[in-house]
């Protein structure tokens, strides 16, 4: 079989990439090991989010009597939680089914190695193998949990997200170990739901590290409400097995003092790799820089008609992302001149609760970088309808250049604040200054004014302070 274009991978880089390229008129094959949709649909983007919401859900009954309801006899299902999360991700994954018949793309189902320039072996389940050919291959790949030297992923006493999606019943006590995004969501779905947990990061910043300072401190102050225990600047020398659970010894990186934590399982959340092993790379001489392939800003690969997108290249590993430089690349094959992306206006979001997100420089960032800022912060618990709702924790933060007053970044902490970034990435795109952002009159009461009540205490003119 031949194609225009192959795509090797069916995560949200992969079938878009497959979709874009089928809309622009090219007879497209996506080839997928697993489930279409990889890893974001099946085991994690959509699934967590399942999974985080009915912890939520179980937090507003346990704090109804706040919101004038009486409630009793309230108990968390913990299997049946799994089996919504789990029906959520297969009723995407279906979804992607229908996007590939809707668009005329052809499904082959194996694992893809590269043989040669425009030649991809597939192997399927059954070990059966077959070629298909192309002008053009998107590698697409994906990524999967980094494993530490002394965190070995054993699936039973140190597991990883995907295991912690399907765990048979509710852990007594957790130690997570990394305080990024898998990590922190993870730390407030089982705390929510009774698991003792302990979150142990190597930064010194503790939570969420790559994130505004500000954003981890007031993440913090939430986390020991709902009783996470956070070791910050500290570093995990060994787990052991114990008959019923693991010993976990921890060492402070500043004074070197160290403790033990008995648990029940350890789940290892430090990151992502990228899944490049075994597809070819090597046979074709595809150049690889620090565990990624690399690409140049139209993702062309240094062998002509090879492509690669997503987590597998720099630049955030984002569902997002991937998906926007499929879409780039797609349109860059097709002849057209799409506008690269600017990796510095990336939305990141996390959905712990309180939500995180942000876009652009931090407070840090854009000091080392040389601007002379004009920074605003405006609280939640001065906004009415987050008093309304019951969720006066957390603030919005912009970041302002008091030269020409351009919207540097934004961190927010707070309930659906991953819903309120978008307006701060297209006022950025649109190259919006802070007057403009202060004189759009934004509607109330809603949790997105603060927005502009943070612009307004950046330029002196905060009302609601």
């Amino acid at each position: 079989m031949h194609f225009d274009i192959i795509v090797v991978g069916s995560g949200p880089g992969g079938y878009v990439a497959a979709i874009r390229a089928s809309q622009l008129g090219k007879k497209v094959a996506i080839i997928e090991r697993e489930s279409l949709g990889g890893i974001c649909l099946n085991w994690g983007c959509i699934p967590t989010k399942a999974l985080l919401k009915s912890a939520q859900v179980f937090q507003y009954i346990n704090h109804a009597a706040e919101y004038g309801i009486a409630v009793s006899g309230v108990k968390a299902d913990f299997t049946g939680i799994v089996k919504r999360s789990r029906g959520v991700a297969e009723g995407m994954s279906k979804g992607i089914q229908f996007l590939m018949k809707k668009n005329k793309i052809e499904v082959i189902m194996g694992t893809a190695k590269l043989i040669k320039s425009g030649s991809v072996e597939v192997t399927a389940a059954d070990g059966k193998k077959s070629n298909v050919t192309a002008d053009h291959i998107i590698l697409a790949t994906g990524g999967r949990a980094k494993q530490l030297p002394n965190l070995p992923i054993d699936g039973t006493h140190i597991i990883d997200y995907r295991k912690a999606m399907s765990l048979e019943s509710l852990p007594n006590k957790m130690v997570v170990v990394g305080a990024g995004a898998i990590g922190v969501e993870f730390a407030y779905f089982y705390a929510s739901l009774g698991t003792e947990v302990t979150v142990v990061e190597f930064m010194e910043q503790g939570l969420v590290p790559r994130e505004d300072v500000d954003i981890s401190k007031e993440l913090a102050k939430s986390f020991k409400k709902l009783g996470i225990k956070v070791l910050a600047n500290t570093s995990v020398e060994k787990v052991e097995n114990l008959a019923h659970g693991v010993k976990v010894t921890a060492k402070n990186r500043k004074d070197n003092s160290e403790q033990v934590i008995e648990a029940d399982l350890v789940l290892s959340a430090a990151g992502v790799t990228a899944n490049i092993e075994n597809i070819g790379l090597e046979t074709l001489g595809i150049v690889v820089e620090k565990g990624l392939i690399k690409v140049d800003a139209y993702y062309r690969t240094n062998v002509a008609g090879i492509y690669a997108i997503g987590d597998i290249v720099p630049g955030q590993a984002l569902a997002h992302v991937a998906s926007a430089e499929g879409i780039t690349c797609v349109e860059a094959i097709c002849g057209h001149h799409p506008e690269l992306i600017d990796y510095n206006n990336i939305p990141g979001c996390t959905y712990c609760s309180p939500e995180i997100a942000s876009v652009g420089y931090t407070e840090e960032s854009a000091k080392a970088a040389g601007y002379e800022l004009l920074i605003g912060k405006f609280p939640f618990s001065a906004s009415g309808k987050a008093s309304a709702a019951g969720a006066k924790d957390g603030f919005v933060k912009v970041i302002y250049d008091k030269k020409y007053g351009e919207l540097l970044g934004a961190h927010m902490i707070g309930m659906n604040v991953t819903e309120m970034i978008a307006e701060i990435v297209a006022a950025r795109k649109l190259e919006t200054t802070g007057h403009e952002i202060l004189k759009a009159i934004h509607p109330h009461p809603t949790m997105s004014e603060a927005v502009m009540e943070a612009t307004a205490a950046a330029y002196g003119e905060v009302i609601h302070l």
